[in-house]
């Protein structure tokens, strides 16, 4: 399967999310210190895309029921390269 690219990111789910939930976000803001981590250590950067991925989903499903929209959104989350999102959060803080 070849990656789409949208706006610069992997496809629209990743930036889409990246845009509405993460922007603006900091490592702080998932409890990580800058001095922690950096792109070349990949299982910090595993730990961090876990968090995020975490963060967001608890953001979309809370409160929604089982069903076709719950089915939809956890579909579009699938899609999102939580680790692309997570070794951004890691440049913007350098």
């Amino acid at each position: 399967m070849t990656k789409e690219s949208y706006n610069g990111w992997t496809n629209y789910e990743t930036w889409r999310i990246q845009l509405e939930v993460i922007d603006g976000m900091t490592l702080e803001s998932f409890g990580v210190d800058l001095h922690e981590v950096d792109t070349d250590d990949v299982v910090n950067v595993e730990s961090l895309a876990e968090d995020v991925e975490s963060y967001v989903e608890e953001i979309v499903t809370n409160g929604v029921p089982e069903g076709l929209a719950l089915n939809l959104a956890m579909s579009f989350l699938d899609r999102v390269d939580w680790m692309e999102i997570a070794e951004h959060l890691i440049v913007d803080a350098r």
